[in-house]
């Protein structure tokens, strides 16, 4: 007796075998570009804040200036009374301008860190990956964004135990986040720049502290924009720095504050300082 016809294969199942044959001849489309971006400035943003797992000095070596111009700065200028700040102790106006003193000064030399990279071999082999250059820049960027906000921390609990009246509302405190790491974004963003320029470390070094006095004392974070010169509130008004204070001190302390342009200010600040670093990246890499 002749076996029974085996049944013949569902179509879902030929489909099933074609299809599977269909991904060994040809590989999975890639995902569209946009959608890459945000978990490729994740993973750059990432990589550079595990070197804190590995050496935390900085943090600790970086948190003894502000803390001295709070203890004998504010301290000091409270007592004498010769800066001028009507309803605000002279300390509680001191300690949102030397938060953002203490995150420019983190983010302001960030681009030494790219040439050391560009030195060791490091930046080039980053650059022949489908990563974006500006996913590049701006996951360092945002590193130092979060570096910056660990210094502001601990600006803030000096600030407290100095008896300095800060808010601790969240909502205003996640403000207080925002301003701290759209600032460090710009100022970073501009040192990666001016390295794309100089192209040495010696030269951004150089460069670095040539324009970090001008930046600090051109903005209202010692003193009230209304006690300087016009010259110098003119370039106040266009310095990034005054209005991340500005921000700050209206979120922390509650002085009057423009914050919808002070935070429009420091969002295109940012974006403008991503692509120009990103648009010289190319040059560290020649």
């Amino acid at each position: 007796m002749s076996e029974a016809p085996a049944a013949p294969q569902g179509a879902s199942a030929d489909r099933a075998r074609e299809s599977g044959i269909g991904l060994l001849l040809r590989p999975p489309e890639p995902r569209a570009g946009w959608r890459l971006l945000p978990t490729r400035v994740v993973a750059m943003c990432t990589v550079e804040l595990q070197k804190l797992r590995h050496d935390r000095t900085e943090l600790y070596t970086r948190a003894v200036q502000p803390a001295l111009w709070l203890l004998i700065f504010g301290q000091t200028f409270t007592r004498i009374k010769a800066i001028p700040t009507p309803g605000v102790p002279y300390i509680d106006y001191l300690a949102p301008g030397i938060i953002a003193q203490s995150a420019m000064f983190i983010a302001i030399f960030y681009g030494i860190q790219i040439i050391w990279e560009r030195d060791a071999g490091i930046l080039n082999k980053l650059l022949v990956t489908p990563t974006p250059r500006s996913a590049l820049i701006t996951g360092k960027a945002f590193a130092a964004g979060v570096k910056s906000l660990i210094q502001a921390a601990v600006v803030i609990v000096i600030a407290a135990l100095l008896g300095v009246a800060l808010t601790w509302n969240p909502l205003k405190l996640l403000g207080v986040a925002a301003v701290v790491i759209l600032g460090s974004v710009f100022f970073s963003c501009l040192s990666m720049t001016i390295a794309g320029i100089v192209l040495s470390r010696d030269r951004l070094m150089g460069i670095g502290q040539a324009i970090t006095m001008p930046l600090f004392f051109g903005s209202n974070a010692l003193y009230p924009v209304s006690l300087m010169p016009g010259w110098l509130q003119a370039i106040s008004t266009v310095n990034p720095l005054s209005h991340q204070v500005d921000a700050l001190r209206g979120l922390l302390i509650g002085t009057p504050a423009h914050l919808t342009l002070d935070f429009a200010v420091l969002i295109v600040a940012a974006a403008l300082g991503i692509t120009a670093a990103s648009s010289l990246l190319g040059r560290l890499a020649r």
